[in-house]
C-alpha cells in the first residue's frame, strides 16, 4: 500500500510539468494551424475570418490590443518571456488539477 501511495503522491507533479510543457509547446502549433503565421495572416483560415469580422466590426480596421491583433502577434514574433510563464503556470495549474482527481 505503501508504494502506491508514493506514486499516487507525484501524479500532481507529473499532471503539472506535463501540463505546462503542452501548453507552452501546443500554442504556435495550435495558432499555426488556425492561420495566424509567421508571415501573416493565411488566406481562407479562420484567423482571416476573425480578422474579417474584427474589421467590420471596427470599420475597416483591426483595433490595437484586440483579440486578432494579440494573436497575430504572437503567431508572428512567438511568446514573450511573460506570456511563456504564464501560459506554463495556466497548464501547470490545470494539469496539476487535472492530476489529482
Amino acid at each position: 500500500m505503501d508504494c502506491l501511495w508514493q506514486r499516487m503522491r507525484f501524479l500532481p507533479v507529473f499532471g503539472a510539468v506535463t501540463g505546462a510543457v503542452v501548453a507552452v509547446a501546443a500554442t504556435p502549433v495550435i495558432l499555426g494551424a488556425v492561420g495566424f503565421t509567421s508571415t501573416g495572416i493565411a488566406a481562407g483560415t479562420i484567423a482571416a475570418k476573425m480578422m474579417s469580422a474584427a474589421a467590420v466590426a471596427n470599420g475597416g480596421g483591426v483595433a490595437a490590443g484586440s483579440a486578432v491583433a494579440v494573436l497575430q502577434s504572437v503567431g508572428a514574433a512567438g511568446l514573450s518571456t511573460t506570456a511563456t510563464a504564464a501560459l506554463g503556470s495556466a497548464g501547470a495549474a490545470a494539469g496539476g488539477i487535472c492530476a489529482w482527481r
